[in-house]
């Protein structure tokens, strides 16, 4: 899909804030409410806006304890990595897994409470998942940067 600087500038409204209302997006882009409403729609259907979410303070629901956790599998074989990837869908502290090339087979983005909730999350979800050769886990000290927004 190609987009205009119109659409660049309005998705960029809306990863500030989705809960913006057309008419607010209408005095901010110098355009009708009914020519923003079609093109969020448009957006929308077209699933260049996949979802609308919450964004939840980590400190104020305590799971502020970010770890970045490398996971190597055993082999490489096909049914071990859909194994994996499906188990791991099921783990809630996992917020991101990325499958990456390197040292290690994936990265999980953990959010848990502190380091025993860690130690037990291990102990009890995560190397009772199958095929994993080894784990190596990096802790945040301080989040420098934490954005979901996409420049476009």
């Amino acid at each position: 899909m190609q987009f205009d600087e119109i659409d660049r500038k309005l998705l960029r409204f809306l990863q500030e804030d989705a809960k913006q209302t057309t008419k607010e997006l209408s005095y901010k882009l110098s355009l009708s409410v009914t020519a923003v409403y079609e093109r969020v729609r448009k957006l929308e259907n077209t699933g260049i806006i996949a979802s609308y979410v919450a964004i939840l303070d980590k400190k104020k629901i305590a799971k502020d304890f970010l770890v970045l956790c490398h996971v190597k599998l055993t082999q490489h074989k096909k049914e071990y990595i859909l194994q994996f990837e499906k188990e791991v869908m099921n783990l809630q502290e996992v917020t991101e897994c990325f499958h990456v090339s390197g040292d290690y087979d994936y990265i999980l983005k953990i959010c848990v409470h502190d380091m025993a909730d860690y130690r037990s999350f291990m102990l009890t979800k995560l190397t009772s998942l199958q095929h994993i050769a080894s784990t190596h886990s990096s802790f945040m000290i301080a989040e420098v940067k934490n954005t979901i927004a996409i420049n476009v």
